[in-house]
């Protein structure tokens, strides 16, 4: 692709609305493509490539650009220093003054960088993280969280085996192994467009972390049982219990936002579950979850959190989230965990799980809920997917984090209510 000066300025506009950081990412950018009808996908692969090059690299990048580091600046920064573009490739897209800045940066004296700049977090948070894993595991920890994901899907095991859906990848010269952990999991060399792929539309896979999938197998529902989903969301979760309960039981997928519980709809008619059943709630203390009070065989409650696990897919959540935010959230989920523990009934099964890689929001919100309620206790994360054949080293609570496991980073908590 020939780069143009229409596909810096194009790139500069949407990186400029980008690092406003009042809205995820992903949505500035989809907005700014469907405003603009002129891209091609080629265009919009470009566009999309170099904003992500610069947010994921802030810190580093505006460093480098010095004293006035604009949304251009960032955006040569990032072809250059992120991306490996040459001067050469940018010679016909660029001014002479542009090039002539470049030249003096690249011959300028390498900053001496601090430990939150070269991790490219906010200082809180490069803060925050050394202080758990101290200066160099919090660097080892940012390295892994800011790069790309790659793409894992999850086989729907009402309609596919695993094997099958590899050979029938392979066949279609898709590269693709199992996943490391999951039973159900699939690794992609690449990121082919798979809404329209015959296997999508059939319902035979869908698109979720390996390590998000591990988090059924925690709850590990059983085919007749009663379960629930507390914090469904679009539902991704939902459809891996209903899978693992083989559309047997009743499964309730709850959640405070009606939008995202339609967007759950169609995922269930296309997955050929039968035993879902979805309802949206005002809030965790909903009147309408009281005739469920301790009936129910297990809960998931996968917690509104920070989203700091996610940021090899939503790098921009790093500069959106602040501590007052965070504090906000954890008690947020205490209530939330205390909510979803009164429906289950004695030695019923609870999993606490978050896309967060903050002690606040994981380890202390179980510690408070353990204290208040001693009628549960807790079992071993690393035992519970044992006796399921799935060895990986997690945890007692579950820890998972890109730079040692290759996933999200996420936590889990399995517990159990006493008999009697």
């Amino acid at each position: 692709m020939q780069l143009t000066r229409q596909h810096l300025d194009a790139a500069t506009e949407a990186l400029a609305s980008v690092l406003r950081f009042d809205h995820p990412a992903d949505a500035v950018l989809s907005g700014f493509f469907r405003e603009d009808k002129s891209l091609g996908h080629r265009d919009r692969g470009f566009i999309a490539e170099a904003v992500y090059a610069v947010v994921r690299n802030l810190r580093r990048l505006q460093r480098w650009c010095g004293d006035r580091a604009t949304a251009r600046r960032l955006l040569l920064a990032g072809l250059v220093r992120v991306q490996g573009l040459s001067a050469r490739q940018l010679e016909k897209a660029i001014s002479l003054s542009e090039m002539a800045w470049l030249n003096e940066r690249q011959a300028a004296e390498a900053p001496v960088l601090t430990a939150a700049e070269q991790s490219d977090l906010p200082d809180w948070l490069a803060e925050r993280l050394s202080e758990v894993h101290g200066e160099a595991g919090m660097l080892a920890l940012a390295q892994a969280l800011n790069r790309p994901a790659p793409l894992d899907l999850r086989v729907n095991p009402i309609k596919a085996k695993r094997e099958d859906v590899l050979a029938q990848l392979k066949a279609e010269n898709v590269a693709a192994e199992p996943g490391h952990y999951s039973p159900l999991a699939i690794r992609l060399a690449e990121k082919p467009a798979l809404s329209r792929h015959p296997l999508f539309l059939e319902g035979a896979i869908e698109v979720q972390d390996e390590g998000s999938q591990l988090l059924g197998y925690l709850l590990a529902p059983k085919r007749g049982e009663m379960v629930a989903d507390f914090c469904a969301g679009a539902g991704g979760k939902t459809l891996l219990l209903g899978g693992l309960m083989r559309s047997t039981g009743r499964l309730y997928a709850f959640d405070t936002a009606e939008k995202r519980l339609a967007r759950l709809k169609p995922r269930v008619a296309r997955s050929g579950l039968s035993n879902v059943h979805t309802s949206a709630i005002a809030h965790e203390n909903d009147a309408r979850l009281k005739r469920l009070a301790g009936k129910l065989d297990r809960v998931l409650v996968d917690a509104p959190c920070s989203g700091l696990g996610t940021l090899r897919r939503n790098p921009d959540l790093k500069w959106r989230q602040t501590p007052k935010a965070v504090a906000e959230m954890t008690a947020k989920q205490g209530s939330i965990l205390a909510a979803a523990a009164r429906l289950l009934k004695p030695g019923g099964r609870l999993v606490y799980a978050t896309c967060s890689v903050l002690p606040e929001e994981n380890d202390a919100i179980v510690e408070a809920f353990l204290a208040a309620h001693p009628d549960f206790t807790t079992l071993s994360a690393q035992e519970v997917l044992a006796g399921q054949g799935i060895a990986i080293d997690c945890g007692e609570r579950l820890h998972l984090d890109p730079a040692r496991h290759g996933t999200d980073g996420f936590f889990a908590a399995v517990m159990e209510r006493k008999r009697g």
